[in-house]
């Protein structure tokens, strides 16, 4: 085995370009995404084509799939079905070009847009008559903090029709990576054909987005829009090429110049399962964990891992690291399972290499709890970056300003074996 490279930490901002990558922005909505060119520069920074790249917190995926474009083995991981969903399809290089989605899409026209553009024109009573020939997901119970109590009340009697006609049809696509990069396109209608969709004023109705994406619960508009459902699923698909079609570009690039070697893998494990999943160390991580009650990503991806047909077990929900959510978890279970993430997240990497966490939070005991972990684990700091402008805004945050950094750090630590505490950090210094 060579040496480690002796590499030194990046120790300056790096402008975010959140919309430079159509391969993220504008595919999927999601909670919360960091800017692919600020991932990107990190992985340059401390890895080499070959290398292993994991995220254990890993998101719809931007870490893994830089890494899968830089050449290096891309692996994610999230405890929600739907992250690693996203991040799955979007890392899909099993065609050479995106003919095969053209193709799929045309299909699903031919078989339902007529259907579709037919929905606003019937009777209520012709709507119920058709809502009882398609497949529905159960009418479960939604969480305590939704504006309605079960899952059909988050749509209209013509927007369940409208998704269920389109997933038949998506369905009957007998190429998996098509049906899968369609269903994507699906998943995505579905964050606009509901009645939490908030439509932007003074924009077009389409402009806008799910209350589940600005105010962190199933808050139902005061008057929900009904988009067309064709438009909208047909603008998502062509979105999803898009996305596509860049990183097809990327890999055509490498396998003319250096040589493929880029792969993705995707888990869907807690952290604590993942080294044994593994078997292996790796040789950087990239993760930004989350930060206290700020989203309870498991209530809110009911949504769509329901009609997708995504179990989440309860032993997840329970170990979701998060502070309230449906089952009230507290800071002191957010606090242990952070530290125990930290730990974990040293153990995986092999011996010299470098760990990135973005931190995100105002509350001290976090903070600490990630240096205090890491240094007993054996990492040392050698970088806190703020990345001034790299900010996912949110009514949540506009309202809780106490609780929410403006901005964000980087902290690179490198697993040197020594853990070498530094001073104490002050955030407040760090942060203007």
């Amino acid at each position: 085995m060579s040496p480690a490279p002796q590499l030194e930490p990046i120790l300056r901002d790096i402008r975010p370009d959140r919309q430079g990558a159509k391969r993220h922005y504008g595919v999927h909505p999601y909670f919360t995404r960091r800017s692919a060119n600020v991932i990107r520069a990190y992985i340059k920074q401390f890895t080499e084509p070959g290398d292993s790249v994991l995220d254990p917190f890993g998101g719809s995926g931007v870490t893994a799939i830089e890494a899968l474009l830089l050449n290096r083995h891309g692996i994610q991981n999230d405890i929600n079905p739907l992250a690693n969903f996203i991040a799955s399809q979007i890392a899909d290089t099993a065609h050479e070009d995106t003919r095969y989605i053209k193709e799929a899409l045309s299909d699903v026209e031919a078989f339902c847009k007529a259907d579709l553009q037919l929905i606003p024109s019937l009777s209520e009573k012709e709507v119920e008559r058709r809502l009882a020939d398609v497949e529905l997901p159960e009418n479960i119970r939604l969480p305590k903090s939704s504006d309605v109590e079960r899952y059909y009340d988050l749509f209209s009697p013509r927007q369940l029709l409208a998704l269920a006609l389109l997933k038949r049809a998506i369905n009957r696509i007998s190429d998996p990576s098509a049906r899968g990069a369609l269903l994507l396109a699906w998943s995505a209608t579905l964050g606009k054909l509901n009645k939490t969709f908030l439509s932007a004023r003074g924009r077009l109705e389409s402009r806008g987005g799910s209350s589940i994406f600005s105010i962190y619960r199933y808050k139902v508009a005061e008057h929900p829009v009904e988009l067309p459902a064709w438009d909208v699923f047909r603008e998502r698909a062509l979105n999803v090429i898009e996305g596509k079609e860049e990183v097809l570009k990327q890999q055509k690039f490498l396998k003319r110049t250096e040589g493929w070697r880029g792969s993705f893998g995707a888990y869907c494990l807690d952290i604590a399962a993942l080294p044994a999943a593994l078997g292996r160390k790796v040789d950087y991580i990239f993760t930004d964990p989350p930060y206290g009650g700020h989203i309870a990503y498991l209530d809110l991806s009911v949504l769509w891992n329901h009609w997708l047909g995504f179990e989440v077990p309860l032993p997840s929900r329970e170990n979701e690291i998060i502070v309230g959510g449906e089952l009230r978890l507290t800071e002191e279970h957010y606090i242990h399972r952070l530290r125990g993430s930290v730990r974990l997240s040293v153990e995986i990497l092999k011996a010299n290499r470098w760990l990135s966490i973005v931190f995100q939070h105002w509350n001290t005991r976090y903070f600490e709890a990630i240096l205090e972990e890491a240094s007993e684990s054996g990492a040392t700091l050698k970088a806190a970056v703020t990345q001034v402008g790299d900010t996912i805004w949110s009514m949540h945050k506009k309202k809780n300003k106490e609780k929410v950094l403006a901005g964000e750090m980087i902290l690179s630590f490198v697993k040197d074996g020594k853990g070498q505490r530094v001073e104490r950090v002050s955030l407040i210094q760090t942060n203007n």
